[in-house]
């Protein structure tokens, strides 16, 4: 591989096709990049469905004894085969010790988070300082904004992408409500010009340098869940504190999925969940980060007894002893069967880097566009053949790993067929299908696997 080193992924695929005599297009050209691939023992760490045991799935139309083509980890990441190791070993731990394992073992309750937070810092490119485990993402957004927008008569105004994930949407609006402003006035959406899908980073910085003074909080997606667009998070970032205002992000499709450096880049404030890239399973632990540069000047604005000093915590003072930074916003205890999915997930990060996941990423997902723009771009001596358009940033450095597509037929067939044919992916109305191939355990042939189906799928959909 390493002859292919500096090109761009279409001209790998077609150089290494050529030096092994075969199509581009081969299975061939993915079963070497699968044997070449450093990271693919890393598939092995996690559970991968078979297709027979896909709800949707038709086993007269495939072989359910295969692995699925399992492309939805920004929705749900696989469950990592320590998960059940570590769940079994705390249930077994309550059973026979009860209240003595908030204190024993190697996760004691009373502090277990605080074990693993140093490898989720590393996956975000924080200080484990600057890193919480707690909450979900939007107790934890609605708990950073709190203390971040400080909105006054001249600057009340939140930027944030139109059409963001509803969460984040009712979020902010329900945050302004909360201080007496009006989102008709406060909130600042920033849509893609005319007939464009995504939005150019020139007009975000544009709408920065233009209305900053009058902007309390610039909060982004890190990846927008919809198109896929990987933000330039660290532009934003200093176009934002060029004007006064806090820089904050939404990272759930960015955390474990983009090489993120939230410290370097000096973000104020960024959360995520964990279910996503990172395979926490469903509802899993979230994460808080907020920038060292802050730990004197911004505290909690509600606070809770995990908020108090490890140290003094069992006093019972009442007497608020507050952890600086991050580890001030905790509240609750956390709860522990939670703990364990996420430590044997980020036991499989810190095995690699998130720079070297990425490295790979941009070649799997290379491979995946480069395959649909082969086999399914819009072709004018066939107007009535199915075609694919990828709405996806096509520049590498504007994505993460996943596509996202739409079709010239009705989606929700195409999605039909694909599940039936033992495909996991993820349709988001109105008109997109999401396929996102997870560097951590998807390989080049699940990617040359799916294209294939695809077809099939297409064939049946447009056939109907």
């Amino acid at each position: 591989m390493e002859q292919f080193e500096g090109l761009n992924p279409a001209e790998t695929f077609k150089g290494l096709a050529a030096s092994l005599g075969c199509s581009s297009t081969s299975a061939e050209v993915a079963s070497y990049l699968d044997k070449h691939d450093k990271l693919r023992h890393l598939r092995e760490n996690f559970h991968v469905p078979k297709i027979a045991d896909l709800p949707p799935t038709d086993l007269s139309l495939v072989d359910g004894t295969q692995d699925c083509m399992y492309f939805v980890g920004n929705s749900l990441g696989l469950q990592p085969k320590m998960a059940r190791k570590y769940l079994e070993e705390e249930l077994d731990k309550w059973a026979k010790s009860g209240v003595h394992g908030h204190l024993e073992g190697s996760r004691p309750w009373a502090w277990a988070e605080n074990n693993i937070e140093e490898m989720m810092a590393d996956v975000v490119g924080a200080k484990p300082e600057e890193v919480a485990l707690m909450n979900g993402l939007t107790v934890n957004l609605h708990l950073l904004l709190l203390s971040f927008y400080k909105p006054t008569a001249a600057r009340h105004k939140i930027l944030l992408e139109d059409k963001a994930f509803p969460s984040d949407h009712y979020a902010v609006e329900s945050q302004i409500r909360l201080r007496g402003f009006d989102p008709e006035t406060s909130m600042l959406l920033l849509s893609p010009r005319p007939g464009e899908e995504t939005l150019r980073t020139e007009d975000i910085l544009d709408k920065i340098e233009k209305e900053g003074d009058s902007i309390a909080v610039v909060m982004f997606s890190g990846v927008q869940y919809y198109t896929g667009q990987l933000f330039n998070m660290a532009a934003i970032t200093e176009a934002g504190h060029k004007k006064g205002c806090f820089v904050g992000f939404d990272c759930a499709h960015a955390a474990g999925n983009a090489e993120l450096k939230l410290h370097d880049w000096g973000v104020d404030f960024a959360c995520w969940c964990s279910y996503k890239y990172i395979n926490s399973g469903a509802g899993g632990l979230a994460g808080a980060f907020i920038h060292e540069k802050h730990t004197d000047s911004i505290k909690p604005a509600l606070t809770g007894w995990w908020g108090h000093d490890l140290k003094t915590r069992f006093q019972m003072s009442n007497v608020m002893d507050l952890q600086p930074g991050i580890s001030g916003f905790r509240l609750s205890n956390m709860p522990i069967l939670l703990v364990c999915p996420l430590q044997a997930s980020l036991e499989v990060f810190s095995m690699t880097s998130m720079k070297d996941l990425r490295k790979k990423s941009l070649l799997l997902t290379g491979y995946l566009e480069f395959l649909i723009r082969h086999y399914y771009t819009e072709d004018p001596a066939q107007p009535q053949k199915p075609h694919v358009r990828i709405i996806t940033p096509s520049d590498p450095e504007q994505r993460g790993c996943q596509l996202s597509l739409c079709f010239s037929i009705h989606i929700r067939k195409v999605f039909e067929e694909l599940e039936r044919r033992g495909v996991a992916c993820d349709m988001r109305e109105p008109s997109v299908l999401r396929v996102s191939p997870a560097p951590l355990y998807n390989s080049f042939t699940d990617v040359h696997r799916f294209v294939k189906t695809l077809g099939d799928a297409l064939a049946a959909s447009s056939s109907k």
